[in-house]
């Protein structure tokens, strides 16, 4: 189950496998545009990763046959890359990329919009952008972890959206998902664990448009949609618990020139 608390050498290990990742999203970020198919993306990530020495997370677990996730517009999650399956001005898509690197698991995800975008599908991608933010800033040690629900569902619901309560984040180490689950709502669930300093785990809010309620596909087993075939964005990051707070392992080049924990213009409206 890996160690809940880290080390500072565990702590180490995490920031290198985190700082990949971010690299990773950003080289992948110019690429995300209309025209470009969900396999190409796959194949970028693949062999950038494998060009570096490290190991894609997703390619084989639990049998999944890619090395990131791609989940287009009303798919929540686990959508798999397909050379049939081409971005156009429109769309919104959500990239979630794991990596190991020396044995340490990162892990991160972001909502792009492509092209044109309507104003109603920006700010439901803005304000899941905002949701997680307002999480990492409002968490403090001591603090019981079902706090990211108390933060997150209230503002969401408040613009009109609902959070999946099918899937959630995770302690995060040695292992893809350990120790404990990450939820994104008000629960009684998360009150059972206290964050102290050392603690990493993931933040990934799955917001719909629509209710909250998800199908899974029957034939390939993976990919998740939601029922009422609404739109839905996530944004995920991989933290550690400080002394004073959270710490964003995950942030990509960009996000650390630009001082902001995602790249979302419209965030700070809401």
């Amino acid at each position: 189950m890996g160690t809940m608390i880290k080390t500072a050498l565990e702590l180490d290990g995490m920031r290198r496998a985190a700082v990949f990742n971010g690299e990773l999203m950003d080289y992948l970020r110019p690429h995300i545009r209309a025209g470009i198919s969900t396999e190409e993306i796959n194949t970028l990530a693949h062999n950038y990763t494998l060009q570096h020495g490290h190991t894609p997370a997703c390619l084989g677990y639990y049998g999944f046959p890619k090395s990131l996730c791609t989940s287009i517009n009303n798919v929540v999650c686990h959508g798999i890359p397909s050379a049939k399956e081409v971005l156009k001005k429109g769309d919104i898509v959500n990239v979630d990329l794991t990596t190991i690197v020396d044995g340490f698991f990162g892990d991160s995800s972001e909502t792009f919009l492509i092209g044109s975008v309507g104003r109603r599908v920006r700010k439901l991608v803005a304000v899941t952008a905002r949701a997680l933010v307002m999480a990492i800033e409002g968490i403090k040690p001591g603090m019981r972890l079902s706090v990211v629900g108390d933060i997150i569902q209230p503002f969401v619901e408040s613009h009109g959206y609902s959070v999946v309560r099918d899937y959630a984040g995770h302690g995060i180490g040695t292992e893809f998902h350990e120790n404990f689950s990450v939820l994104h709502y008000r629960n009684r669930e998360c009150e059972q664990v206290i964050l102290r300093p050392g603690m990493t785990f993931t933040i990934e809010p799955m917001i719909n448009m629509g209710k909250y309620d998800v199908v899974t596909d029957k034939v390939d087993q993976w990919t998740v949609r939601t029922k009422d075939k609404s739109l839905s964005a996530q944004f995920e990051h991989t933290v550690a618990v400080t002394e004073t707070g959270l710490e964003v392992l995950t942030l990509t080049p960009s996000q650390k020139k630009s001082g902001q924990i995602l790249n979302v213009t419209d965030m700070n409206k809401y």
